[in-house]
Parts: C-alpha cells; structure tokens; sequence
C-alpha cells in the first residue's frame, strides 16, 4: 500500500494495492505495520463503526478530547464519500486548514485522522457506506463538533452531493472561532505531545 501524508499534519491517505481475478478482488485495507510506521505508532484499536447514508448527508465536523482522543481510520465500502481532515488544533501552522480525500469502492482507500483533528465527510452517493476504525470508544461527554457550514472554516462541498443533509447536531455546533473561544479545541503542542507518548510507547 501506498501512505501518503496531506497538507494537515498527521492526517494520510493510503491507497491499497488491489489484485483482481476473475472471481473478483482482493486487497489489504488496512496494516497496523504499515500505518504505524508512517504515523509513528499503531493504531490502538477500540472499537469499528459502520454508517450508511444518503447522498448530500454530511457527518462532522467532529473530534474529541486530547488526551485520549479518537484516531480514526476511515474507508468507503459502498459508493463514495468526499472526507474532510480539518486542522482545528489551536497554535498549528496549518490551524483552520484542511484537506479532502475522495473514498469510494473503486480505488478503495482510506483516510488516517489523528487525535485532534477534526474530521467530517459528505455522502456523494446514496447508501455510502463508511467504517471507521477508532483508537478509543465513544465517550459523549469527550465528543464535540465544530458547525461545518461554518464561513471561517469554508469548506467546499462539491455539486456531486446534491443538496446537503445535516443533523441538528452539527448545525447547532459552535463556528472554529467560538470553539477557540470557549478552550474547546485542542492544542497544538499538546496534540505534539500526545502523539511523541504515543511514539515513545512502542
């Protein structure tokens, strides 16, 4: 496979070599050596999720405290999803940022988002079916979310998705500028630190 780190710090796109036959196609979609030694250290896997949703449904943006936080590794079985890693963490170079990975079940790929990034996607099919490997459980009281409709954040959602579809949630979600404000978001250096445990622990 092939890992590649986006323009937000610790967050890659890998891309599995597939090997097609005629009775269909096999692939490793994800490989703890592989990841951890793109990333630094394995993913500490907690718990898989699994969401189907429509076409224009958008997910995010979402993250959770740090320490813990949540890793998340995410791939698109079923149609194509555009996913965002949003840089959200207070003091970074790149803070407000963020990048775009098209997951689909054509190239089969995947997106690695580290704790403190923000993450978010938007369904441009319908049934776009996602699992995420996670590197803690969910923890309500933790988990948080940034409006992704927010102007400051600006994020481009492409005419692929039709008409969005948010949940109240996220809608009611502070803008980036707010969650700064009230000390919601993570920071930078002790997102740096976090990871360097991390590192250290292998």
């Amino acid at each position: 496979m092939q890992i590649r780190e986006l323009s937000v710090p610790d967050a890659y796109e890998i891309t599995p070599v597939q090997h097609p036959d005629d009775r269909g196609v096999f692939l490793e979609w994800y490989r703890f050596d592989k990841l951890a030694e793109a990333v630094g250290h394995p993913l500490d896997l907690k718990q898989a999720n699994t969401s189907v949703s429509k076409r224009g449904s958008v997910r995010g943006i979402h993250f959770a405290d740090i320490p813990p936080g949540q890793a998340k590794y995410v791939t698109c079985t079923r149609g194509a999803v555009l996913d965002y890693a949003i840089d959200i963490r207070v003091g970074s170079p790149t803070f407000g940022q963020w990048d775009t990975v098209r997951l689909d079940d054509v190239d089969r790929n995947a997106i690695y988002v580290s704790e403190g990034l923000g993450h978010c996607f938007v369904a441009l099919t319908d049934d776009a079916t996602v699992s995420y490997l996670v590197s803690d459980v969910y923890n309500p009281t933790r988990e948080h979310g940034v409006n992704p409709l927010d102007p400051d954040v600006a994020l481009v959602f492409p005419e692929e998705a039709g008409e969005l579809l948010l949940s109240p949630k996220d809608t009611d979600a502070p803008s980036l500028a707010e969650a700064a404000a009230s000390g919601l978001l993570p920071q930078w250096d002790a997102s740096r630190a976090f990871y360097a445990s991390l590192n250290g622990a292998n």
